[in-house]
């Protein structure tokens, strides 16, 4: 996207939204012939088009057709990137939800939503079309920001549980680096009980979740000049060179050689041609 309006929700949405963005593509002639793997971040997305084509995906590399969920989709979290259709025009907007988010606003276990887009209305019925005519209505993407935050502050449920507090610290270990058995210790559950409350917040396994955060630090240590690819490898968590480049390929798609030749404006979106 040229045209990119992103910010923080307000306080009260804090707890389940991390970001509320807006951004509009212009038509290119070569857009329908460009694909781009959009890579794991570990979070759910919720995306809504107000202007142009719909979301245009692909089943894996050898899918000549696609499909297409829709002009309003909740992406849950997934372990390896995605494919869909680059530089289609138009304007969009969303949000990058935090866990906890799919039993709050859209009362469903994020596991049921995990690697796979799921229309909005299949989830919130007429609430997801009022939504979508409303955006229509607006002037710009700073007035779609204001109505899709309203939307999700009505959506928060009166009796909202937290985060389970198993699941918290467990999450702030593997964020802060901590191998996936330490996380299982700081969470005070067994192992296959964190598991499934990991997966009902989260959408992924503590493991799949500790693989995501290792590729994006190595995706922060490309974008940073001058750092070698040993040093990268090392600092991400990853046992050597050869495990750096095989976990890389697998969960985006492409080689790091590969990601550093396409040189994306945006880490997690990457043009395969």
């Amino acid at each position: 996207m040229t045209a990119m309006l992103t910010r923080p929700p307000v306080p009260a949405l804090r707890p389940f939204v991390r970001l509320l963005w807006a951004g509009f593509t212009p038509p290119s002639p070569a857009a329908s012939a460009v694909r781009e793997h959009v890579l794991p971040t570990g979070c759910m997305h919720l995306a809504l088009r107000w202007a142009g084509p719909p979301l245009h995906l692909f089943h894996g590399p050898h899918d000549a057709v696609g499909y297409f969920p829709g002009d309003a989709v909740v992406g849950g979290a997934r372990a390896s990137y995605y494919a869909k259709e680059a530089g289609a025009p138009g304007w969009s907007v969303g949000a990058q939800f935090e866990p906890g988010a799919a039993g709050a606003l859209l009362r469903t276990s994020a596991q049921d939503l995990a690697e796979r887009h799921t229309p909005l209305a299949d989830l919130c019925g007429s609430s997801a079309i009022a939504l979508q005519h409303r955006l229509q209505e607006q002037p710009g993407p700073a007035a779609c920001l204001q109505v899709l935050e309203a939307w999700l502050l009505a959506r928060i449920a009166a009796q909202v549980r937290g985060l389970h507090p198993g699941v918290a610290a467990a999450l702030a270990r593997l964020h802060g680096g901590a191998p996936v058995q330490q996380a299982v210790q700081a969470s005070g559950l067994s192992h296959r009980h964190l598991i499934a409350q990991f997966r009902d917040a989260t959408g992924l396994a503590p493991k799949q979740h500790a693989r995501v955060l290792r590729l994006q630090a190595a995706l922060a240590g490309l974008q940073a000049p001058g750092v070698p690819a040993a040093g990268i490898a090392a600092d991400a968590g990853f046992s050597d060179q050869a495990h750096f480049t095989r976990e890389f390929h697998t969960l985006t798609g492409v080689t790091p050689t590969a990601w550093l030749r396409a040189a994306p404006a945006q880490r997690n979106h990457v043009r395969v041609g």
